[in-house]
């Protein structure tokens, strides 16, 4: 099984994937009829600097990079430790992407992906 470790994501890596995910939940409301294509990048960019007002120092939320054994950058995940419904001590995996597809470290670290659909993932322990 190939190793995957995770770090905090870099101010860098945070403003490419602001973007990335900005245009890709807009992708998705405009395809699921949920939003008219024109300004759905804006809105989706407006959501996610309300549940990440912050940004990267956005308190209980942990915006993550994975890596591999050489230190290269293999995915990124979004996690609250907070449920958006105030589930208690449950986490929730706001978005878990690999940027290999096919490898085993882009596939260990997608894994947790389907786990998505559920309401929340429980977390050991307290989390606070």
């Amino acid at each position: 099984m190939a190793t995957v470790t995770v770090r905090p994501m870099t101010r860098t890596e945070f403003d490419e994937w602001q973007l990335v995910t900005a245009e890709e939940y807009a992708g998705e409301q405009v395809e699921a009829g949920r939003w008219a294509a024109e300004g759905a990048v804006g809105r989706a960019r407006e959501e996610n600097a309300q549940a990440l007002p912050d940004g990267l120092q956005t308190e209980r939320m942990l915006l993550l990079t994975g890596l591999d054994a050489a230190g290269e950058p293999v995915g990124r995940a979004w996690v609250s430790l907070d449920h958006p419904r105030g589930a208690p001590d449950v986490a929730f995996l706001y978005e878990s992407r690999s940027s290999r597809r096919g490898g085993a470290q882009g596939s260990d670290l997608h894994s947790c992906r389907r786990s998505k659909p559920r309401p929340g993932m429980p977390v050991p322990g307290r989390s606070s």
